[in-house]
């Protein structure tokens, strides 16, 4: 194998690989919306620290206990440290939480962007390879 040919291939590998990783990601906060609806609990939560990627936060469940997420609240943008806030969470595990009123509808922008930036690239590197290097 050419060069190349290992060139169109590995980009394109790094092309369907980014893409996939990123329909899996969304695929999860699917199955992270549905465990929570299908088992639904809701708190006041207090914002710890806030982050566009993670934010941590704290709530109170019915039943007294206190509980702090490790990986913080789903969906985190736009909050601010120290802000009370209406969150979602899974009864059946109080560490998957969301903030009320947002779900992965929101990932849909992020995640389609990954994928058209992805191809925005890979294409026109796919394009000149093949011109500039045509298969036998």
């Amino acid at each position: 194998m050419s060069g190349p040919t290992r060139a169109y291939r590995a980009v394109l590998v790094v092309a369907v690989a980014v893409s996939a990783l990123s329909v899996i990601l969304f695929l999860g906060a699917l199955r992270n919306d549905h465990t929570i609806r299908s088992d639904m609990g809701t708190a006041v939560a207090e914002v710890l620290s806030a982050g566009s990627l993670r934010s941590a936060v704290r709530f109170v469940t019915p039943d007294g206990v206190t509980h702090n997420p490790e990986l913080g609240v789903l969906y985190p943008t736009g909050l601010t440290t120290g802000q009370r806030i209406a969150v979602e969470y899974a009864r059946s595990d109080p560490d998957l939480v969301r903030v009320t009123g947002r779900d992965a509808r929101v990932a849909l922008i992020p995640v389609g962007s990954v994928i058209l930036v992805t191809w925005l690239i890979a294409v026109p590197i796919l394009l000149w390879l093949r011109r500039r290097f045509p298969p036998a």
